[in-house]
């Protein structure tokens, strides 16, 4: 196959610059690290964690951009050379994930990140707060007892959330994942697709998702139906486009459809409780191999919205490649708008690596198939 993107040179990182990752997976979706300050590069210029992002989305300079197969695209920033260094093959995939370590927006919480994919800097990302929340930890960032709790304040692009990292016999066996509060925005909102049409509900979780269940569409939540799923999400997300509830009311910088979960009901697990399995397609054509962290919250919103899910009620996600999140909605809280949630998972580490960037490679940063 001819490669999709590539870069013959970088004007952000010098030639055989070493970038240090530690690499965490939660539950099956891939997280790399890069702790900026710790690595050496230069900070990225803002305020705060959201003013940081939206530097890395500024636009291009004159005569800076990426060849391509078919010309030249616009490179978003700087950053994105290492974006595109780290997630692109043959150092990444199509499917990595990760985030830049920065400063938090003030000393309430231990750290800040910016998340990035193969297609740019998302706003949240729950999997990569469980894996940061690990990270922090077993690294010896914030303090944790050998038995008990620990909490990890993580500034994100829609806000601070909090990473509770569970412990025992000196290892973390779990993070629990409180999100900004999650919001419904749209019931039933008719989008025509290939399939047929079909209805979606959204909610914004830190990032703005449309649901539907894959039924709709003649679809089920497989492996071998993960082509049509694919496009499936990809043709809902682009009809979704400029839709007025996927505007977020606060900051225009969180609007858009980021993710689309096509989803399926399971038999309750023993003792009771909701079960479905779903996969959430995001970004162009990305597709999450956990149960979605940001997502889960959204679902738990549009369950509750629902009267399908109680406050302290158990909902277990699980994703197409068969790992497994549980969320809750918490009680709600006055002045508080939205519905809280809480999503727990596992997340490990994989490994650690040293990247370089040869100034012979003609591939240079990188490309995606």
């Amino acid at each position: 196959m001819t490669p999709t993107s590539t870069s013959t040179s970088t004007s952000f990182l010098p030639p055989l610059t070493e970038v240090r990752t530690t690499d965490y997976h939660t539950a099956g979706e891939p997280f790399r690290i890069v702790d900026l300050a710790a690595a050496g590069l230069p900070p990225v210029p803002g305020d705060t964690v959201a003013e940081r992002r939206a530097t890395l989305l500024t636009p291009p300079r004159p005569g800076d951009e990426t060849r391509t197969g078919g010309g030249t695209n616009p490179r978003p920033g700087p950053y994105d050379d290492l974006r595109r260094l780290l997630v692109q093959e043959p150092r990444g995939h199509a499917g990595m994930y990760g985030g830049l370590v920065v400063p938090p927006d003030d000393d309430g919480a231990h750290l800040g990140v910016l998340f990035w994919h193969k297609d740019g800097w998302s706003t949240a990302c729950g999997h990569g707060t469980l894996a940061l929340g690990a990270w922090a930890v077993d690294s010896g960032r914030v303090a944790a007892p050998a038995d008990g709790d620990a909490q990890v304040r993580i500034d994100v692009p829609s806000g601070r959330v909090t990473a509770t990292v569970h412990r025992a016999a000196g290892r973390t066996t779990g993070v629990t994942f409180r999100n900004v509060p999650a919001r419904v925005t749209a019931r039933k909102v008719k989008v025509a697709t290939g399939l047929g049409t079909v209805e979606a509900d959204l909610a914004h979780a830190g990032a703005c998702y449309a649901a539907l269940p894959a039924a709709a569409l003649g679809l089920t939540v497989d492996r071998a139906g993960l082509a049509a799923l694919t496009r499936a999400g990809q043709e809902i997300r682009t009809a979704l486009a400029g839709h007025p509830a996927t505007r977020d009311p606060e900051d225009p910088r969180l609007s858009g459809v980021y993710g689309v979960i096509l989803y399926e009901e399971l038999p309750d697990l023993p003792g009771g409780g909701l079960h479905q399995r779903n996969v959430t397609v995001f970004a162009d054509g990305q597709i999450d191999r956990s149960p979605c962290g940001s997502g889960t919250s959204a679902r738990l919103a549009l369950l509750a919205d629902e009267g399908r899910l109680a406050p302290g009620e158990v909902l277990t996600h699980t994703s197409i490649a068969g790992t497994v999140f549980t969320g809750r909605v918490l009680p709600g809280r006055p002045g508080v708008a939205g519905r809280v949630t809480e999503v727990t998972g596992t997340s490990h580490r994989t490994g650690e690596h040293r990247f370089v960037l040869d100034p012979d490679d003609t591939l240079g940063t990188g490309f995606t198939l």
